[in-house]
């Protein structure tokens, strides 16, 4: 690992001081590909039910990377051998994590880049990056891809109790100013450790593994799938929707640069050079000042979903555990389109329907194994006694549907 003999201090509203003493991490930190996430919200359209929800992919990435350290720093302690490359390794691997996040996080994937996940494209710019660094990012990389031997490795950048959970969780409660989700971070991973290269927790950590999964929980149902925000991120869907519609008809849509790449091209694009290049000029403020533009254009669908997010004129938002009739929702799609003259298709728009899901612990991916004193591991679920624990690894689904508050 590079050590500089200049200790960069970046001040973090939730951790304090992050320090960068490694060489290569503070270049990869200046990368404009990494810069481009300061232009990136952490919660997509959150901050139109919580104002404060304006921190960005930039500050997660750090606060994931100072995780990280202390994560280090803990299981060095308990004598886990981590090499110097392997910290180094680690330390970019969380960095850069989301780096292919788009416009509005979560908000909008799947959507300006059709079938590709950001997983996909942060393996991309990984590469990409990786090539201007001559192969400094190939350790980072395999752990990344968890192509390493050693899995805990993996499992600190992507796992049940990855230190991206752990930062995002106390990040986004902290910035929305739900407490529900604050989560001591630094106290469960003073509580990790490794048994036959798999990450562990020690049983006396049971109780913030516990607060971990309820919290997780809680931010899910009141936070991230807010309905209000739900009803925002599926609105932005439709007007990108519609954009491209507009623009592959041939209709001006009044845009140019990166966007316009995205709306006026074949949406089974392949993973290519090009599209990587479009894709890290593109961020927050492409979509604002398209979204300013389109408030009014001439297509009426545009223009007013447009306005609906700018003006935040959200539309009514009803949630339920069984599936809404189709009837009613087509009875609500045939009454708006008759009174503002539309076609099935652009009523659409405006009267849809969708389900969401939550599952705070998934035990088929990974279990969360605690270390016993005798040596032995047992999950967390068979270890505690609070019975919601074990409700948390059942898949909940609840069913939605929005409409213009004028078909009340």
């Amino acid at each position: 690992m590079s050590i500089s003999h200049k200790l960069k201090i970046i001040n973090d509203p939730i951790y304090g001081f992050i320090s960068v003493h490694n060489e290569l991490i503070f270049q990869i930190i200046e990368h404009p590909y990494v810069q481009r996430l300061r232009h990136i919200s952490q919660m997509g359209l959150s901050y139109l039910v919580y104002p404060g929800a304006h921190h960005t992919r930039f500050h997660h990435a750090l606060g994931a990377m100072f995780l990280m350290q202390r994560a280090v720093a803990v299981l060095r302690q308990k004598r886990v051998d981590i090499s110097s490359d392997e910290e180094e390794a680690l330390y970019l691997a969380i960095l850069l994590h989301d780096i292919g996040h788009g416009p509005f996080s979560h908000g909008l994937e799947g959507v300006i880049v059709p079938k590709m996940s950001h997983e996909e494209l942060s393996l991309a710019i990984m590469n990409r990056i990786n090539k201007e660094f001559n192969g400094a990012l190939d350790l980072a990389i395999e752990i990344f891809t968890g192509r390493h031997s050693r899995k805990f490795l993996k499992q600190l950048v992507s796992g049940q109790l990855d230190m991206d959970r752990l930062d995002f969780l106390r990040r986004d409660s902290f910035y929305t100013g739900v407490a529900e989700g604050s989560i001591s971070a630094q106290r469960l991973i003073a509580m990790l450790h490794v048994v036959n290269d798999c990450l562990v927790v020690e049983e006396k950590g049971i109780h913030s593994v516990e607060n971990f999964l309820v919290a997780r929980r809680l931010m899910y149902w009141q936070v991230y799938l807010h309905k209000a925000s739900l009803c925002a991120e599926h609105i932005l869907m439709k007007i990108i929707k519609r954009a491209r519609e507009l623009r592959c008809s041939g209709m001006d849509i009044g845009i140019v640069g990166p966007l316009d790449y995205f709306l006026s091209s074949d949406q089974n694009k392949e993973l290519s050079e090009d599209l990587l290049d479009h894709f890290l000029r593109l961020d927050d403020i492409d979509i604002l000042a398209a979204l300013k533009q389109w408030m009014n254009h001439d297509d009426f669908v545009l223009r007013q979903l447009s306005r609906t997010i700018i003006k935040r004129r959200l539309f009514k938002i009803k949630i339920k555990e069984v599936a809404f009739s189709e009837e009613k929702l087509e009875e609500k799609r045939q009454k708006f389109a008759e009174k503002h003259n539309l076609s099935p298709n652009e009523a659409s728009y405006f009267v849809f329907a969708g389900s969401i899901s939550n599952l705070a612990y998934n035990q088929s991916k990974e279990n969360i194994q605690l270390l016993r004193n005798d040596g032995s591991l047992i999950d967390v679920a068979q270890a505690s006694d609070q019975l919601h624990i074990k409700a948390l690894s059942e898949k909940v689904v609840k069913y939605f549907q929005c409409y213009p508050k004028t078909l009340e």
